[in-house]
């Protein structure tokens, strides 16, 4: 018997890197899941990649910007499985420390809309989309937040914002939804995934694997300037607490709650003493 025997949940960017990840724990878990992304090749791999567990998993494509989608989503999950009890807003993009000196006015505009649409507008919709099947199971909602949701330098302005505005949504959607839905999340730090950035600034075939690789391939660098420096960078070891926080039997009284992930990012920070000191 897993954690999460006979839960279902939704997870939004379920194709790839964490989101796929945690598709994956959760089965292992025994929950049913459904997985929604725009690429319908990305979802069949998850399909394979559970195995005997395939029966229990559902691809859905979709944009999470379509409020229309997350609906459909959030209807075919009930229609195949009967219920909902976990939602897992995720899906992403990075900006990949762009920062404000980089860009102009324009790419900067643009930019910001095709980011927050995502990241932040996403989970917005997801949750709206899922609410009423989650009052209905009393379940919860375990949000993708990222060290870049307390600290700078976790990326650009446009990603530091847009997490640090996952971070205010979850806090209000803990208000909001109580008592009968628990909504929190877990702060991640980077990871081996194919994270990509924004169409707008043409970072969309831009992966953080590919990042990671070219990094690894160049020889011995400094360790990162966190505590945890030899830490994991593979998302399946990042999943533990997104299986916890879903848990009602080992979290049913955790909501608002926020588990850092990150290799000590939290207690430590970045050692950069400022970041514009080349200007």
């Amino acid at each position: 018997m897993g954690w999460l025997e006979g839960e279902v949940a939704l997870i939004t960017g379920g194709g790839s890197g964490i989101g796929r990840a945690v598709a994956l724990r959760y089965l292992a878990e025994g929950a049913s899941v459904a997985v929604l992304g725009r690429d319908a090749e990305q979802l069949h791999e998850v399909v394979v990649a559970a195995g005997d567990r395939g029966d229990r998993v559902l691809p859905v494509t979709g944009d999470v910007r379509s409020p229309e989608d997350l609906h459909r989503a959030v209807k075919l999950t009930t229609e195949r499985f009967g219920k909902l009890d976990v939602l897992v807003p995720n899906a992403g993009i990075w900006d990949y420390h762009r920062s404000v000196t980089q860009l102009d006015g324009a790419a900067l505009s643009d930019a910001f809309d095709e980011i927050f649409s995502i990241n932040v507008k996403g989970y917005v919709l997801a949750v709206e989309a899922a609410w009423r099947e989650l009052i209905a199971t009393r379940g919860s909602i375990v949000m993708t937040l990222s060290n870049a949701s307390f600290h700078t330098n976790g990326g650009g302005p446009l990603y530091t914002a847009s997490k640090h505005a996952c971070l205010g949504l979850l806090r209000q959607f803990a208000y909001e939804l109580a008592p009968k839905v628990r909504v929190n999340g877990v702060a991640t730090g980077g990871m081996r995934t194919q994270l990509r950035g924004p169409e707008a600034l043409g970072l969309q075939d831009r992966t953080l694997a590919a990042s990671f690789a070219r990094n690894e391939a160049s020889g011995p660098r400094q360790p990162p300037p966190i505590p945890l420096s030899d830490s994991s960078v593979e998302p399946a070891d990042f999943t533990g607490p997104y299986v916890l926080l879903a848990s009602r039997g080992n979290s049913g009284n955790i909501t608002g709650a926020v588990i850092p992930v990150d290799g000590g990012i939290a207690v430590r920070g970045f050692r950069t003493p400022a970041g514009g000191a080349d200007l």
